[in-house]
């Protein structure tokens, strides 16, 4: 028979080995947690601001679909014309009382920033234009007459917005706002601002053709793109690979927003606000990529879209640091390309 100091000696020593059977089996659940939560890479897709997006990031703890559509609410409630109970659609109706957010305010000073550098070819007062020929919210589309386009041409002018003590003040209650040149390349920079308060280093974020990227896929593979090459279609496959890692791009055209009236004449959703005409000029698309925001890049490319070619071209002598693929129409009808890329 055991005496009470062998009795006490193993329970104490089988008390020490359930103790660490559990503390074991402590760790080996921590690490299964862990593990659960093991960074990985994520692709999220979905459709906003009109169009389609696709966001790819890597090495980051959580999927943040919830989080960006958060966002791109918040946006829209801001800047989006199409949502009638945004800021921008109350301030169009003649309110003149909206406090309006920081989205709001920095996108407008991000348009006269880039409406002063283009001498007024980028300028999101021509919405009542865009709307009148058919491209706004509304879509009825119109043959407007020189007379119509004059009266429109009055409420053409940056100048005429002014943003007083968080209110926006206009100098005629006609005048419209349409950001929708310019808010696409803002809310890719939102959601790469997001990222980075995430500390997420590698993303590409593409919503309708925009796009901004930062850091490396996998292997330190940079971001690579690929354009149709309408020029060459036996280059590259007909393709131009475009290196994006961090850039942003952005690309305006008439090739996909533009009706035909019955006596077949083309308009197209650029509107010149110089003439507050509809039409389209040699220069058939513009891409526009640079190291800077992707909200500078688009409305860049909406400006060119404007100017034309030869505009153009004497803008970007100064502009080392904006590289451009435009493609336009020479002097024979045909296809032709002028790149700095």
């Amino acid at each position: 028979m055991k005496n009470l100091y062998t009795i006490f000696t193993v329970k104490f020593v089988n008390m020490k080995t359930t103790q660490s059977v559990l503390f074991f089996l402590t760790l080996l659940l921590f690490f299964n947690c862990k593990e659960k939560v093991q960074n990985q890479d994520y692709i999220l897709k979905g459709a906003v601001f009109g169009t389609t997006y696709k966001i790819s990031y890597q090495n980051a703890s959580k999927n943040y679909q919830k989080s960006l559509d958060s966002l791109f609410t918040i946006i829209n409630n801001s800047v989006s014309t199409y949502i009638t109970t945004s800021d921008i659609s109350r301030i169009n109706n003649g309110e003149n009382e909206i406090i309006v957010d920081e989205i709001f305010k920095e996108v407008l000073k991000k348009s006269k920033k880039i409406h002063k550098e283009t001498n007024g070819f980028f300028d999101p007062t021509v919405g009542n234009l865009v709307n009148a020929y058919g491209f706004g919210p509304e879509n009825k589309r119109n043959i407007l007459t020189d007379e119509e386009i004059k009266n429109q041409m009055q409420f053409v002018g940056l100048n005429k917005v002014i943003l007083r003590e968080n209110r926006i003040i206009k100098k005629h209650p006609k005048v419209y706002l349409d950001f929708n040149s310019i808010a696409k390349g803002f809310g890719i920079d939102i959601v790469a601002r997001f990222f980075n308060t995430k500390n997420i280093d590698n993303y590409l974020i593409e919503i309708g053709g925009e796009i901004k990227a930062k850091g490396y896929k996998k292997n330190n593979e940079p971001w690579i793109i690929k354009l149709v090459n309408p020029i060459n279609a036996y280059d590259n496959e007909g393709f131009k690979v475009i290196n994006l890692s961090n850039k942003s791009m952005a690309t305006s055209g008439n090739y996909r927003k533009f009706w035909i009236s019955e006596n077949g004449k083309k308009y197209v959703h650029t509107i010149n606000p110089k003439t507050g005409l509809a039409k389209e000029s040699n220069l058939l698309s513009a891409s526009v990529i640079a190291n800077l925001d992707c909200a500078d890049v688009d409305a860049y490319a909406t400006a060119f879209m404007a100017m034309g070619l030869e505009k153009t071209k004497d803008f970007l002598k100064d502009r080392n640091d904006l590289k451009v693929i435009l493609i336009y129409t020479s002097n024979n009808g045909t296809l032709a390309e002028f790149s700095t890329y």
